[in-house]
Parts: C-alpha cells; structure tokens; sequence
C-alpha cells in the first residue's frame, strides 16, 4: 500500500500550514498539490469530527512575505493567521536567483539573507503557531561545521539561533557533516539521505545496469564522502573505492587549501560501472578529477550522486568533461534553485524529491513514524529485484513512493 493510501489513525497535531519562503515557491506548490490530493481522497468519518477541522483545503500555503526598505532592510510580514497551526516553513539558502533593490541597486540574495528571511517569518509567528517544523534542505553553513583554528563556527551558531526561537524540529537534507547535531542534542534535527530517489531516476533512464559487484562499484571522492559510498555499497552489496585529497596546507586559496592530487584506495575498476556519491557539486573541480581518474584506471560508464547540484562556475567545465567522456549522467535533486541551463543538458537527471518532502510533512504532521522514509533499504532492495527482472516500466517508476 502506498503511504498517500494509508488509513488515517491518528489525530493531526495541528491544522497543516505550509509557508514556502520566495526561495521555494515552486516547491513549496509542489508539496501542496499532493497533500491537498491525497487528503481529499482518503475516506475516513473521522474527517467530519472537530479535532479535523480545516483537514481538507484547497491550499495549505501560508501567504508570507519578506519585503524590502529602499535600505536593503526588511521584515516578516504573514498574510493570516497561524494560531494554533503546524507550521513548516520550507527554505533554500542556496537560491541566488533572487534579488532586491538596496539603494537603488540590484543586490543578489545570498545565503544570509535568506536566513535573515526565514527568523523575520518566524518572528512575525510570534509564538502563535502550535508548532514549527523548518525544512532547509542545503543546512545553512554546513561547510563550516567545525573549528580547526580562531574562526566561527558558524552552522553551530545558526541552528542554536533557531532553536532558542522555537523552532521544535529541523529537517535537512545529507548535510555536510551530520555530527552537527551535536550542537543541539536535545532538538528535533532530522538529517535526510535522498538514496532511494537517486536510484530510482537512474533505473528510470538506464536500462542495462547491473546491480552486482561484478558489473558495478561505488567510488567516494574524498574522506568525507565515505559514509554515503558505504551505505549504497551495503544495501546494493557491491564494492567500494574512495580518494583521498592530498592537500597543499602552506597555503589558502579561495577560503581553503588547494588540492595537489587524488590518491585512490580500492579495487580494480576495469570494466566496471562506477557511481560516484557526494553531497554536493560547488566548483566540480573535485567530481571531474574523481571521474578522469577512475575512467583511466579502466572504468566503463560514469554516474555522478549529488544531492546539490551548485555548479557555482557555471557548467562549461561538466560540458567539456561530457564531451570527453568522463562521465554518463550527473544526478542532482531539486532541493536547490536550478539555473535552467542546467536542465537543458542532455546527461543531467532532475531528481524530483516534491513527492518525498510531501511524505515527510503530510506524516510528521499526523505524528506518526517517519522511520521508512528515513531508512530506504528495504525499498531500494525491491526496486533493483524488480529492475533486475526487467518488470518496471517507467509509469511503475513514477508511481513508486
């Protein structure tokens, strides 16, 4: 059964809002689409009772708005009321397509001002709300999750923020380094890993992998990506390599130290597709090498795993790298604003996760477990039986949870 189907058993703990910040309109009426879908269809006479009340709607969104001064300065501003409701509020902190006049001039949004956006809302909730969840699938300063020398520690600080604001949970999305937690023990923080989804759209558009260690090998480009390779080495039980970046420490290039090379550790890849599995595409400088070396060592097709595609130097440097074929097909979510070039390039997978947040939200807002979406392995298990027997089309793909 699928889980839009299951019977409802439990009392919501609040009527549902969803608050899409500017950064996630799209998304954010994505997400709506399929909880207003599948709440109009469920059958139950529980949905006539007083504790169900605004159970059915035909938009769950919030209307919120961060306008500006002729400053650059701001505020929060709510166009109803949430007293009493369960609020998330959905944020990209990577969306640089925005931008607001200060003084007169355009001044793109960086991923500061779309925190400043996210407490200006939950300022403007005043406390109202029965309890607010904040979704931010690229965690805000991830990349500065820990303290080498005199430096902020920077993620630490922004999730104690919120949390001192009221905010109950957090959900995120394969952070940089999920020991940050740590910074908030007695928190709700969930860290989501999109592994299901990204095999899903890989068996969608390839037709002839085998998910053997044979035929298929998983390959981490450095040390912090190791945990990601292994877990899809487990649950698929093929083998895995890894690189480890040797670092030049006597100096510091664009705020960290340059890589001098690659070294590879793992078996022989000859003939062998290879995934490689990472958090993100910033630069992508990292990816390519990662791809030219195992393509030297004898690798057949490339699959590059990022669950952000940032490609903060534009895409020149992944088109060139196709063109030589270094690699197959770059699989990135849509947790971060796409630049729509992106999406025009033939090895590019959109990895739709609209369907998976509406999963997660429609389900903590019923407070019941979420613990199938957060450990996939059974799932993905069915998925490569059912693909290895050549029984899934691409409709039973897409209607798969």
């Amino acid at each position: 059964m699928l889980r839009e189907e299951i019977a409802i058993n439990t009392i919501p703990v609040g009527p549902l809002g969803i608050i899409p910040l500017s950064s996630c309109t799209e998304m954010g009426q994505k997400i709506d689409r399929y909880i207003t879908n599948w709440r109009k269809n469920r059958e139950s006479d529980l949905k006539n009772t007083i504790a169900f009340s605004g159970y059915e709607k035909d938009t769950f969104i919030i209307a919120a708005e961060t306008p500006r001064f002729g400053s650059g300065e701001a505020k929060g501003l709510l166009k109803e009321s949430v007293r009493g409701k369960d609020l998330f509020l959905i944020v990209d902190v990577c969306n640089n397509s925005l931008e607001y006049s200060m003084a007169g001039k355009p001044n793109r949004m960086s991923p500061d001002d779309h925190f400043q956006d996210l407490k200006r809302i939950i300022g403007a909730v005043g406390g109202k709300a029965k309890r607010i969840t904040v979704i931010m699938p690229f965690l805000y300063e991830s990349r500065q999750h820990k303290r080498t020398g005199r430096e902020s520690l920077d993620c630490a600080m922004g999730l104690t923020e919120l949390y001192h604001m009221g905010v109950d949970n957090l959900i995120t999305f394969d952070a940089h380094d999920p020991r940050v937690i740590q910074a908030a023990p007695l928190n709700g923080f969930e860290n989501i890993k999109p592994s299901y989804q990204f095999l899903k759209n890989l068996c969608k558009y390839e037709k002839d992998i085998k998910f053997d260690k044979d035929h298929l090998m998983m390959i981490s480009p450095d040390e912090g990506a190791l945990d990601r390779s292994v877990y899809f080495a487990s649950v698929l039980g093929v083998d895995m390599g890894m690189f480890y970046k040797r670092r030049d420490y006597t100096q510091v290039v664009n705020g960290q130290n340059p890589i001098v090379a690659h070294e590879y550790l793992g078996t022989d890849l000859k003939g062998k597709d290879v995934i490689i599995v990472d958090d993100m595409i910033s630069s992508g400088g990292s990816m390519i090498d990662t791809a030219r070396d195992v393509k030297e060592r004898g690798a057949n097709r490339v699959y590059i795993f990022a669950t952000f595609g940032l490609f903060t130097n534009g895409m020149k440097k992944f088109d060139d790298a196709y063109e030589q074929g270094l690699f197959t097909r770059v699989c990135c979510t849509n947790l971060t604003y796409q630049d729509p070039e992106l999406l025009k390039r033939d090895y590019f997978i959109n990895v739709d996760m609209s369907k998976y947040m509406s999963y997660i939200i429609d389900s903590l807002n019923h407070d019941v477990s979420i613990s199938d979406l957060l450990d996939p392995s059974a799932k993905i298990k069915s998925l490569i039986q059912r693909y290895d027997s050549g029984e899934l089309s691409n409709e039973d793909i897409d209607k798969l949870e």
